[in-house]
């Protein structure tokens, strides 16, 4: 999937995207939620594999 660095990137995108659309109060729009929840489960999914895989490396 990604890798720790790009985890970090899209961590700050969504915490920017929360906070920038927050104070535009735009975060009743589907589009949005549907991107930041995207990229929520992208960085999650992700963590866990890159666990789960250096797991099984040891």
């Amino acid at each position: 999937m990604i890798n720790d660095k790009q985890a970090l990137v899209l961590t700050g995108l969504m915490v920017g995207g929360i906070f920038v659309f927050g104070v535009l109060k735009a975060l009743d729009n589907f589009v949005v939620l549907t991107v930041l929840t995207i990229i929520f489960f992208t960085i999650v999914l992700s963590i866990f594999s890159n666990r789960w895989k250096k797991k099984n490396k040891e």
